[in-house]
């Protein structure tokens, strides 16, 4: 006999992807049951104590340049729940060291107007894929199974990729090297070798919401995306327990579906026997991407900039210029660390003033792409990365707390080997998942389904590898064709 106390789906994993598919099915009627091996719900997207009282951190995701581009956060409506997305005036920047910097302003004109000669060819590469910003969100966050619904803007960026992605072209529209140095940034959230096709449609896609959308913060830290949507789950009847790790099946309570917003290791490592040895073999062969090593400051002041625009951004990517980065990239990727390392920066103070405690202290989250696995300290090399372009930095450093790579796994067992991405960024991954197969989000066992970073439509706080899995559940498992309404209540 079933036990009618038993959820009717189990989600393991309270990631975005996770918490996104438990609230489109708990809000289709269902029993939801998520299970969370951390303490706190989140994943990726956490805010944590900080290592100075009064200061917060976000533990990985600290910008959020889809919260209001993907269609799942559009339904969900993260600003009617009381989530205030912070826009700064400056997207992104990327100082160079000759002392000045490329900026990409919110304003797509004025990013035009800074950028001089080669201001054409950025409006040229980015006004028509602005123009059509759903568009471009809609084909990228698909599950890549569906025919286009926008298939002009699908058609250009798909150019603009080949152009960016490609040796042989990335450097043929640019005549100087301040526009190519500010796509390049953005390209290296990748953290994959450069130039490559994977890395131009990020670069295309987060270039183009920094104008469209812009690269929000949210007020207090990624935290209140996450408890919005715990808030929403509750209230339609879901349950999270913490605390619980699910390493076998023996971890898993009875249920008719299960979601995994996990790596594939541990898709395979818990299904076991049950899943065809042609999907598990896929599945732990899965190829994890390069590492990136975390160092939280807590600082004085502002950074300070040796060009002064730069401290309007929200995020600054540090390498220099397009060949400095293109270098490092591919050290990381042979598996050296590089003299100048890729390094993202999130400075939350800049936009939102919360953020500021004690006597003006205030948070700096820094990234460094560093070799798969690494156990390095970079808190040393972060700095002095730092200090290139903005010298002084160090007399306004109060403290700071380092991750290695091979440590970040502790806080999110999808970061193998710190790898943030839950998987290496190439066509394959981005487009069929994990293996060869029809449906990306499959996993070879019925009612069990992938839905994490390591299926498309990839990494990112998007929420749309989970709503496209709780559809796929819904429609196959429990016969419901139409999907719920994810506005709030009342």
């Amino acid at each position: 006999m079933s036990d009618p106390s038993a959820p009717d789906v189990v989600v393991v994993g309270s990631g975005p992807n996770g918490l996104a598919a438990a609230v489109t099915l708990a809000r289709s009627g269902l029993a939801v049951q998520v299970l969370e091996a951390q303490p706190t719900v989140g994943g990726g997207a956490r805010t944590v104590p900080g290592i100075v009282h009064g200061v917060v951190h976000d533990q990985c995701s600290a910008v959020h340049p889809m919260a209001l581009a993907s269609p799942f956060f559009r339904r969900f409506d993260l600003p009617a729940r009381g989530v205030e997305l912070l826009h700064p005036e400056v997207s992104y920047a990327q100082p160079l060291v000759d002392g000045a910097s490329a900026i990409a302003y919110r304003s797509l004109d004025r990013t035009v107007e800074h950028l001089g000669v080669d201001g054409p060819a950025w409006r040229a590469l980015m006004e028509p894929l602005v123009e059509r910003a759903d568009g471009v969100v809609g084909f990228v966050l698909g599950d890549h199974r569906s025919v286009p619904r926008d298939l002009v803007a699908a058609v250009r960026f798909g150019l603009g990729v080949l152009e960016q992605g490609l040796g042989a072209t990335w450097d043929r529209r640019f005549r100087e090297h301040r526009a190519p140095a500010l796509l390049t940034g953005v390209a290296s959230h990748a953290i994959t070798p450069l130039p490559s096709l994977p890395a131009a449609g990020t670069a295309l896609l987060l270039g183009v919401l920094g104008h469209a959308t812009g690269w929000c913060i949210p007020r207090g830290g990624t935290q209140t995306i996450t408890d919005a949507l715990v808030a929403d789950l509750v209230v339609h009847g879901g349950v999270v327990t913490t605390d619980h790790p699910v390493r076998s099946a023996a971890d898993l309570p009875p249920a008719h579906a299960y979601v995994f917003d996990t790596t594939p290791g541990t898709v395979a490592d818990v299904l076991g026997d049950r899943m065809p040895a042609r999907f598990a073999r896929g599945f732990r062969r899965f190829r994890h991407g390069n590492g990136a090593a975390k160092v939280d400051y807590v600082l004085s002041g502002p950074v300070p900039w040796a060009y002064p625009e730069v401290g309007l951004a929200g995020t600054v990517h540090l390498g220099g210029s397009r060949p400095e980065m293109a270098r490092a990239e591919h050290a990381v990727a042979r598996g050296r660390h590089a003299e100048h390392p890729t390094v993202l920066l999130s400075d939350p103070a800049v936009v939102d003033p919360g953020r500021t405690g004690p006597g003006g202290i205030r948070p700096l989250w820094a990234y460094a792409h560093v070799p798969a696995g690494s156990e390095r300290d970079m808190t040393e090399a972060v700095t002095a990365e730092i200090e290139r372009f903005a010298p002084g930095f160090r007399d306004v450093v109060v403290a700071a707390h380092a991750v290695p790579a091979a440590r970040m796994a502790l806080h999110n067992a999808n970061y193998v080997g710190g790898d943030i991405a839950s998987g290496a960024i190439t066509l394959r991954r981005m487009l069929v998942g994990p293996r060869w197969q029809l449906d990306p989000f499959a996993t070879g066992v019925d009612g069990a389904y992938l839905c994490s970073s390591s299926a498309p439509p990839g990494p990112g706080v998007h929420g749309m590898g989970g709503w496209h899995v709780a559809r796929r559940v819904l429609r196959d498992r429990f016969g419901i064709t139409v999907p719920p309404d994810l506005r709030p209540v009342g």
